[in-house]
């Protein structure tokens, strides 16, 4: 059964802009994620979210956006979706919230990033299109070019070689797009094989930014949740972890250095930027010859 929940506020200040795609305010339009990445720090008890697995549906959402991005007099302000939890949710499929917060911010005519692993993106390019007139980010999450590993990390996702589709359709109607490489997973991921295979993979998509993170952030329950499928899928694992991190939040892989100068290397290669997109307003002398063009 759906469960739903009525919103106090859904814009909520991002303290830090540069830290995550220049993005100004976040919308969470649903509360917990059923994609179920084993690694989501989004359990952690910080959150407060319990039962971070059964997702609830702000009902009033779209009703709140539309009132307070009115009340907003900057529209160079960039909106973003998708830090605390996927907004293409497999609920998403038949509520089309996600769709409707879009068509809201392009009546507003803001600038707007998308944080997803989910095909159903694909379903809003119409709208997506229509948001790059003035700007439109999605940056996909990719750890692994192994569908298989991809399968055992994020059970409801679809494969990287899928998500690598995905960036490929939504370069095509001017969509910036973005690869989030993070986490790497020590003794998962941390190998050259698959870096290279990200960022080839990448560049033939046509991929401009690729953003990554040589290791995991784990804390209390989202710690505990994680060994647990370790246990599961990849037994001793969760052991090797405590031998080597004990109960660190960063827990860098150890190969961070050597993965990362190989890292910058194949980006510049390709001509792919290591740093965020983020929308940049035009200039008044842009805007004013913007005026005078035929």
């Amino acid at each position: 059964m759906m469960q739903s929940v009525t919103a106090k506020g859904i814009l909520t200040p991002n303290k830090y802009p540069a830290g995550w795609f220049g993005v100004n305010y976040t919308i969470n339009l649903y509360r917990g994620c059923d994609i179920q990445c084993i690694y989501c720090d989004s359990r952690s008890e910080r959150y407060g979210i319990e039962d971070f697995h059964n997702v609830t549906v702000k009902t009033n959402a779209l009703e709140l956006l539309r009132r307070e991005l009115a009340s907003k007099r900057n529209k160079s302000l960039t909106i973003g979706t998708g830090s605390m939890s996927d907004p293409y949710t497999l609920m998403d499929r038949k509520l089309q919230m996600t769709r409707h917060a879009l068509e809201i911010l392009a009546e507003f005519r803001f600038p707007v990033h998308i944080t997803t692993k989910s095909d159903l993106i694909l379903r809003d390019l119409d709208i997506l299109q229509q948001l790059s007139r003035k700007y439109a980010s999605v940056a996909v999450t990719i750890t692994t070019a192994d569908d298989d590993l991809a399968r055992k990390l994020e059970p409801h996702a679809p494969t990287s070689t899928d998500r690598f589709k995905i960036l490929a359709e939504l370069g095509k109607i001017g969509v910036v797009t973005s690869i989030t490489m993070m986490p790497i997973l020590p003794f998962l991921e941390d190998n050259p094989e698959n870096i290279d295979q990200i960022v080839n993979q990448a560049a033939a998509a046509g991929v401009k930014h690729i953003v990554a993170a040589f290791g995991v952030t784990l804390r209390d329950r989202q710690r505990d949740y994680f060994f647990n499928k370790l246990d599961g899928e990849f037994p001793g694992l969760s052991d090797r972890y405590r031998r080597t991190f004990g109960n660190a939040y960063e827990c860098r892989s150890e190969r961070e250095m050597e993965l990362k100068h190989q890292f910058n290397e194949l980006c510049s290669r390709y001509g792919i930027s290591t740093n965020m997109p983020y929308y940049q307003a035009p200039t008044q002398s842009a805007v004013q010859m913007s005026l005078f063009d035929d």
